[in-house]
C-alpha cells in the first residue's frame, strides 16, 4: 500500500474533503453493528456520491491493494456490514447515494439507489398505487442495497418471496473498479449466465451494489389480520395449512411467537400491550391481504378461525377491527429485536427447516438449551409460511461474562448446538440474514468441499486480490 496521507488525499480528491472521514467521533457509527456486538476499524469512512465516484475509490484501492469494505444501513446482525479489527482497508458507505431514481407502474418496477431507505422505496411505490412488498423491522434504517447484498427476507417472504425473487435487474462496480451495468427491467432475458443471481445475497464480496431494479405488485387495498393463541406448534403448522388451502395467495403473512416472546415485548418496549389477556404458550400473527373484497376477506378469516375455535386447534383469538389496531398487532412482531437486545445478551440464529418439522426442532432445540446452557432463556419467533425460525438464547446480566472472547466462545457453542439440530433436520442455519463473521464457521461446517470450491472459484474470478468485504462470508 502507498503513504496513508497520499492514499487518503486521492480519496479527497474523489468524493470531497468532507466526505472522508478519520476523527473517532465521526467514524464511531460506522464501525459498530447496532447490537454493539460486532466493532471493527479502518483507515477511514469514505461517502461517495455517485457509482462513478464509487468505480474512482474501488479502482484506487484496487490498485493499492487496500480492502474495502461497503455499508448500506448497518443493520447486519451477522458482522457483515462493519470492517474486521485489523484496521486496513476503508468503510465505503453508500448513504449519499440514497435517490429513487424511477417509477414505472406500467411495467411494475421501480429503480433506485443502493443506499435508498427501504421504508422510502416502499413509500415511493405506494405513491404509484404499486406495492414493493418487502417487509422488515428495520425498515426505516436498512438501505437497499443491503437487502439486496443479503437476499433479505422478512415477513412477507411467504407470498412474495425473498429479496432474490423481488430483483429485476443490478448495476455493479466490480473488484477493479469497472461497472457492470445489468440495471434491466425485463420479466425475461436468457441470453447467458443470470450475471445478477451473483450478485444477490453475496454480501459485497463479489462486487459492490450501486443501482437497483425491482419488482412492484398491485397495492393491496384491503386486509384482514388476527392474533391467534395455540398451545402446540404442531396446532399453528395446522392452522397454517388450513390458511393456504382456503385463501391461496391471499394469505400474506404467517408468524409464529413464543409466549416468552410476546412477554418480552410487551415488557421491553413501550406502546405494546397483549392482544389476548390469558397466558398461552404460542400465538400467531396472521394477515390477508388483497384489492378489493374487504368485507368478504374479513368474514372467510373470522368464519376460518371460529371453526378452528370450535375444534380446539386454536384457544383465543383476536382480530383486527380496524387499521390502527391491525397496525398495533405488527408492531408487536417488530419490536421483537429491539426487545431481545434490551433483555441481556442475546444469540439469535437464523435457521430455516421443513415446516412440518418446525415443531421438532423447537423440542429438540429446547432440550438441548435446557442440557447445555441452564442458564439461558429461550425465545422464538418464526415466519412460519416459509420454515424460517429465529431462535434465540438470551442470557441475563450476571448469568455470563457479556463481553469479550467469553462471549464470542458462548456465542459459538450455542450457535453450533442449534445449528446442528436445523442442519440435521433437513434444514439450513442460514435463512435470510446472511453469513457475514458471525456464521462462516458453519458454513466451512455445513458446507461441501464442491460447494465450497465453487465459492472460492467465485471469488477468486471476481476479486482475486480479496479486497471486497474481507473476512465475510469465506
Amino acid at each position: 500500500m502507498t503513504d496513508g496521507n497520499g492514499f487518503l488525499n486521492a480519496l479527497r480528491d474523489i468524493v470531497g474533503e468532507t466526505h472522508v472521514l478519520t476523527t473517532p467521533a465521526d467514524t464511531e457509527p460506522y464501525y459498530v453493528d447496532w447490537v454493539g456486538r460486532t466493532r471493527g476499524t479502518a483507515l477511514c469512512v469514505c461517502l461517495p456520491a455517485s457509482t462513478q465516484e464509487v468505480s474512482a475509490v474501488v479502482a484506487l484501492c484496487a490498485r493499492d491493494a487496500v480492502p474495502v469494505f461497503p455499508q448500506g444501513g448497518n443493520t447486519s446482525s451477522c458482522g457483515g456490514s462493519v470492517p474486521l479489527e485489523e484496521g486496513r482497508g476503508i468503510l465505503l458507505s453508500l448513504r449519499r447515494m440514497n435517490r429513487i431514481l424511477s417509477v414505472e407502474p406500467e411495467n411494475d418496477a421501480i429503480v433506485a439507489e443502493a443506499g435508498a431507505i427501504l421504508v422510502e422505496v416502499k413509500a415511493a411505490a405506494e405513491a404509484a398505487d404499486r406495492l414493493f412488498p418487502l417487509s422488515l423491522s428495520s425498515e426505516g434504517s436498512c438501505a437497499i442495497g443491503g437487502n439486496v447484498s443479503t437476499n433479505a427476507g422478512g415477513t412477507a417472504a411467504l407470498r412474495y418471496g425473498t429479496m432474490r425473487d423481488l430483483v429485476l435487474g443490478l448495476e455493479v462496480v466490480l473488484a477493479d473498479g469497472r461497472i457492470w451495468d445489468g440495471l434491466r427491467i425485463l420479466r425475461k432475458d436468457n441470453t447467458g449466465y443470470d450475471m445478477k443471481a451473483m450478485f444477490v445475497g453475496s454480501e459485497g464480496t463479489l462486487g459492490i451494489v450501486t443501482r437497483v431494479a425491482l419488482k412492484l405488485f398491485p397495492l393491496p387495498r384491503h386486509r384482514a389480520t388476527a392474533f391467534v393463541a395455540v398451545d402446540t406448534v404442531a396446532g399453528a403448522a395446522t392452522l397454517l395449512g388450513r390458511c393456504k388451502a382456503e385463501f391461496g395467495p391471499l394469505l400474506d403473512a404467517f408468524e409464529l411467537f413464543s409466549g416468552s416472546q410476546l412477554d418480552i415485548v410487551c415488557r421491553h418496549v413501550e406502546g405494546n400491550r397483549r392482544p389476548i389477556d390469558s397466558d398461552h404458550p404460542w400465538y400467531v400473527l396472521m394477515e390477508l391481504q388483497t384489492r378489493d373484497g374487504a368485507k368478504e376477506l374479513s368474514s372467510r378469516l373470522e368464519a376460518l378461525i371460529g371453526e378452528a375455535l370450535e375444534d380446539g386447534s386454536a384457544a383465543d383469538a383476536a382480530l383486527a377491527q380496524s387499521h390502527a389496531q391491525a397496525e398495533a398487532l405488527w408492531r408487536l412482531r417488530h419490536s421483537v429485536s429491539e426487545a431481545n437486545r434490551r433483555h441481556g445478551l442475546n444469540f439469535t440464529h437464523d435457521v430455516a427447516v421443513p415446516i412440518g418439522r418446525i415443531a421438532d426442532f423447537m423440542q429438540e432445540a429446547d432440550a438441548a438449551m435446557a442440557s447445555d446452557f441452564p442458564e439461558a432463556e429461550i425465545f422464538s419467533v418464526s415466519h412460519m409460511g416459509d420454515g424460517n425460525v429465529h431462535y434465540t438464547a438470551i442470557f441475563r446480566p450476571g448469568a455470563v461474562k457479556a463481553s469479550g472472547a467469553d462471549a464470542r466462545d458462548l456465542g459459538a457453542r450455542v450457535t453450533r448446538k442449534v445449528h446442528d439440530i436445523a442442519v440435521g433436520l433437513g434444514g439450513t442455519f442460514g435463512a435470510e440474514h446472511g453469513i457475514g463473521q458471525r456464521y462462516r464457521a458453519s458454513l466451512q461446517r455445513y458446507k461441501s468441499e464442491v460447494e465450497l470450491d465453487l465459492f472460492r472459484a467465485m471469488k477468486r474470478a471476481l476479486d482475486p486480490q480479496g479486497i471486497l468485504n474481507p473476512g465475510k462470508v469465506l
